[in-house]
């Protein structure tokens, strides 16, 4: 929803949705992708449309965002690190409407739980490139990082490179996975105070520095999401996980 106000209100498509400035009626196109977004994101949260409102930005996310819209800059420069990140952090957004949908709608247990592990696999492989690319990018990485915060902003962009490549193996291999996810949402909702806060008042005409700031309150979501649907008492998840594994 946040992403959507701030795509509203510039009117045009987030940069993680890449489509060409000379696309035909592109700016009506990206008032109308906002819009949905904000609607579906309602939906969300409410219990009662949650299934179908997570449904919904899963399979714009996946079908739309990733595969349409990303997939052409993937396919344009595929020697380029940048490429497969930034898909990376659409298809994570997707993944966890994938696992809302899954908690939410009237479906037997067992596919409600494959379908979770499938979001939860998708996000660990995100977590993999997105540690990827704080080493590859490191001179835009560490940056970022307050100065004031010891020892170093160089030492902090390798270590959170390094948390997510670790969260990431610990999500796909089920090896303290709920841990990883939850150390993963503090350290993405860390990020809003210590990064982006700063960087959208210094900066609070700039588009991207919003934009940046609503894809980092939706990482903090998914990871939450995530580190939820590993302990869902419902869905019996530890029988159901082992049969979908199984399968």
């Amino acid at each position: 929803m946040a992403m959507a106000a701030v795509c509203l209100a510039w009117g045009s498509f987030d940069p993680g949705q890449p489509v060409p400035k000379a696309f035909p009626a592109r700016t009506m196109l990206a008032y109308g992708a906002a819009s949905f977004m904000l609607v579906a994101g309602a939906a969300v949260e409410r219990r009662r449309t949650a299934a179908w409102g997570a449904g919904a930005l899963a399979a714009y996310y996946a079908l739309v965002v990733v595969i349409l819209m990303n997939g052409r800059v993937v396919l344009a420069n595929p020697t380029t690190y940048v490429a497969y990140s930034g898909a990376a952090e659409q298809l994570a957004i997707g993944a966890g409407g994938l696992i809302v949908f899954a908690a939410n709608v009237s479906i037997d247990a067992t596919l409600a739980a494959r379908l979770s592990l499938v979001g939860r696999l998708i996000f660990g492989v995100c977590a993999l490139i997105f540690g990827g690319a704080h080493f590859v990018y490191m001179n835009f990485t560490a940056p970022l990082v307050p100065s004031w915060l010891p020892p170093g902003q160089l030492f902090w962009g390798y270590a959170t490179g390094a948390a997510h490549i670790a969260a990431g193996v610990a999500i796909l291999t089920g090896v303290q996975a709920r841990l990883a996810a939850i150390l993963l949402t503090v350290m993405y909702a860390s990020f809003t105070p210590l990064v982006h806060i700063p960087l959208l008042l210094a900066h609070p005409a700039d588009f991207s520095t919003w934009t940046e700031n609503a894809l980092n309150l939706a990482l903090t979501g998914v990871a939450w999401v995530v580190a939820d649907s590993l302990a869902t008492p419902g869905r019996q998840p530890q029988s159901a996980d082992a049969e979908a594994y199984s399968a």
